[in-house]
């Protein structure tokens, strides 16, 4: 587990960094898609396999698929709750949402396929469920730069020790869900809202829906491929997949990007 902090508290402050430059030069639903990489979670699931053993993290990584369900229920409630609240407001609503989903799947018991395709299911219904946005506001405020990075790569850092700590003494089970807790969406989305407006921050909320289908592909290959295959190819293969539904999600997200302008 100290392992898999140290590597928390390289990564999740300097990806905080990478998508905060990438929202700012292409855009927020480009910085959220780029987000739901497995780009934390990914290193995070390998440190724990080298430690605690590929069946622990074959198990792990096949309830980490189901959370991705918790995820989305975080990124719909913080975009509906921002239309009445601030950014506190918001975040209390996103976080109470996720915890309540997040203990229903405690109860659901799905073999890995199954569970899968439930996620992809859900991920089509969400990109629909997100709210109307504002004419104009997240153009229009979406040029601001508030010099705020080292400000989030701290909190981003203070958040991945704390939820760490908290799951140090989980099982598989927990220790798979709590590898998916929104970290990236509260601290992107937080700061996003307060220093971009609403609309920027739903439009991130947006990307990173879309760009779950490759979290949930990595986390479904490398489960199965973990019981039969040595530990670096199973992280490879299921790195390569991931790519290749990214890759495919982003043509989805530029036909989106399109359908909603027609619709403005």
């Amino acid at each position: 587990m100290t392992s898999v902090l140290i590597l928390k508290l390289c990564l999740v402050p300097f990806l905080i960094y990478l998508v905060t430059l990438i929202g700012r030069r292409w855009g927020p639903n480009a910085a959220g898609w780029f987000s739901a990489l497995p780009i934390v979670a990914g290193p995070i699931l390998l440190t724990m396999a080298l430690e605690q053993g590929s069946g622990f993290v074959a198990t792990a990584a096949a309830n980490t698929v189901l959370a991705v369900i918790a995820v989305v229920v975080f990124c719909l409630a913080y975009a509906w709750a921002a239309h009445r609240f601030g950014v506190v407001g918001s975040l209390l609503a996103a976080l109470a949402a996720y915890a309540v989903a997040v203990a229903g799947l405690q109860l659901v018991e799905l073999p890995l396929l199954p569970g899968f395709a439930l996620v992809v299911g859900v991920l089509l219904v969400a990109s629909r469920l997100f709210p109307p946005l504002a004419s104009g506001d997240a153009a229009a405020r979406s040029g601001r730069q508030p010099n705020d990075l080292p400000l989030r790569m701290l909190a981003g850092a203070a958040l991945s020790f704390t939820v760490t700590c908290a799951a140090a003494s989980l099982g598989p089970r927990l220790s798979g869900v709590f590898a998916m807790f929104p970290v990236m969406g509260t601290i992107l989305v937080g700061f996003s809202h307060y220093g971009s407006g609403r609309d920027y921050a739903v439009n991130i909320l947006r990307g990173m829906v879309r760009g779950y289908y490759a979290f949930a592909t990595f986390c479904v290959v490398l489960s199965l491929l973990l019981r039969q295959q040595p530990v670096a190819l199973a992280f490879a293969l299921a790195a390569v997949s991931a790519l290749a539904v990214q890759l495919l999600s982003k043509r989805g997200m530029r036909f989106a990007t399109k359908d909603q302008a027609r619709r403005a």
